[in-house]
């Protein structure tokens, strides 16, 4: 994974923390929240305050996620909210995490100038011990305060002021004025200055998990159902389960849903390049798998091996290259259904509130596109690619870092539709996705 890492694959976008002040802060709150504490004086850590170092160092990469349920989180800084969620068990955390700093930032960049924030994402199950569990999971609230309980000690004042200010007897009340002084001198004046975190309630609908062997509900549609990974559980309560054989039912489901659209029908889309760069990768695949050194190709090169391994080739770039030639040539229009193995390469999902999960399973249904992996399921991505050949590490490592590197948001937008950048400017120009090829490099002219 290091080559990943050299190139900005993995671990990028984590904040630094090398500060004395931050790294004590960080400190405290871990002793809070999970009674541990790290001798590190130099890490990096994610939106939640995981540090892949300290779990390292710890032995535990669940060190701020205990059983993978209930989420907890240190903030030293409000920067955190454009870092990535690691280990990730719901597709829904990091979002919510984000939205919660987001509507929070100026109350909790004030809280953070002094003491780290430690919270929890909190529901009513603590661990998960069948699936039918996961239905219980709809409603995450945040608990958070700093080390110091300044947020207790400012409701514990603000409750203190309002009997002053009510009590037939209070201005006579030494203690309570005594406990008012004191508690002031942490909080500071809350009458002025309200010291109050909102929108701390959030609702889980259509979610992703890791648990399970890896389960998509979707229980919040017109036609709900389960889609499982892994070994098919017996006890979701959903109507339909569908398991990734099933190849008929999930097509029905994402079309009776209007969940997804092909590339080919996709506006903004240059669907021939879309489909030769899946085509460049099902022959990469073949050709790895043969020991072919993959270093430098290009679009000759790419040929050659096609050539070369057709025999190797897998039945969905036969697919993918008939309907090329259909969208480059005018041929014939080619009867793709959803037992082809190609049908889940010719799609993407629609513009939909649960847009990014489709892709999630759109990527498990077309695991042979290396780069819609890395872009829509991280998480997938690091453990599909521990499996591959080195020959296949290096070039997908060198044609992220290449292509994809240079315009993220560009790719995305011109690959998966319009999605906001994470500074919260979700404006994209149509020139701009114009511009952009399919894989990030920028056209010229």
């Amino acid at each position: 994974m290091i080559r990943l890492i050299e190139k900005g694959l993995m671990f990028g976008n984590l904040v630094h923390i090398s500060s004395p002040a931050l790294v004590e802060r960080y400190n405290r709150a871990l002793q809070h929240l999970a009674g541990k504490t790290t001798a590190l004086t130099d890490f990096h850590v994610d939106i939640s305050g995981y540090s892949p170092e300290v779990g390292i160092e710890l032995g535990d990469e669940l060190y701020l996620n205990p059983n993978g349920v209930n989420r907890q989180f240190i903030l030293l800084t409000t920067e955190q909210k454009r870092a990535p969620l690691l280990n990730v068990k719901f597709s829904t955390s990091r979002d919510i995490l984000r939205e919660f700093i987001e509507m929070n930032e100026a109350q909790l960049f004030a809280l953070t100038a002094t003491d780290a924030v430690a919270g929890e994402l909190v529901n009513s199950v603590f661990k998960l011990t069948a699936p039918r569990d996961l239905l219980n999971l709809r409603k995450i609230e945040i608990e958070a305060d700093t080390v110091g309980g300044t947020l207790r000690k400012a409701e514990q004042l603000a409750g203190m002021v309002e009997r002053f200010k009510t009590e037939e007897d209070a201005w006579f009340d030494d203690v309570l004025i005594a406990k008012m002084i004191e508690t002031a001198k942490e909080t500071g004046d809350v009458t002025r200055n309200p010291v109050h975190l909102r929108h701390t309630a959030f609702e889980q609908r259509n979610f992703w998990t890791a648990h399970f062997g890896g389960l998509y509900l979707f229980p919040d549609l017109d036609y709900p159902a389960a889609i499982c990974m892994g070994e098919r559980p017996d006890d979701v309560p959903i109507e339909h389960v569908f398991e990734p054989t099933q190849r008929h039912r999930i097509a029905a489901f994402l079309n009776d849903n209007n969940l997804v659209e092909t590339i080919i029908e996709a506006r903004g889309v240059n669907a021939a390049a879309v489909l030769q760069q899946k085509m460049d990768f099902l022959t990469v695949h073949a050709a790895a798998d043969a020991g072919v050194d993959l270093t430098g190709l290009d679009r000759s090169d790419m040929r050659r091996l096609a050539r070369n391994h057709a025999d190797r080739l897998p039945e969905a770039f036969h697919g993918l290259a008939q309907l090329l030639r259909w969208a480059s040539d005018g041929g014939p229009w080619p009867r793709i259904t959803s037992d082809h193995p190609a049908y889940f390469y010719t799609l993407r999902a629609a513009d939909t509130p649960n847009r990014d999960l489709v892709n999630m399973l759109l990527t498990e249904l077309a695991p042979l596109d290396p780069r819609q992996m890395f872009i829509c399921h991280k998480e997938l991505f690091y453990s599909t690619y521990k499996t591959w050949p080195e020959t296949k590490k290096a070039y997908v490592a060198d044609f992220l870092a290449r292509e994809y590197q240079v315009d993220k948001a560009g790719a995305r937008a011109a690959l998966f539709g319009h999605e906001p950048d994470m500074s919260g400017n979700d404006r994209i120009s149509e020139d701009i996705i114009a511009r952009v090829g399919p894989w990030g490099a920028v056209r010229k002219g």
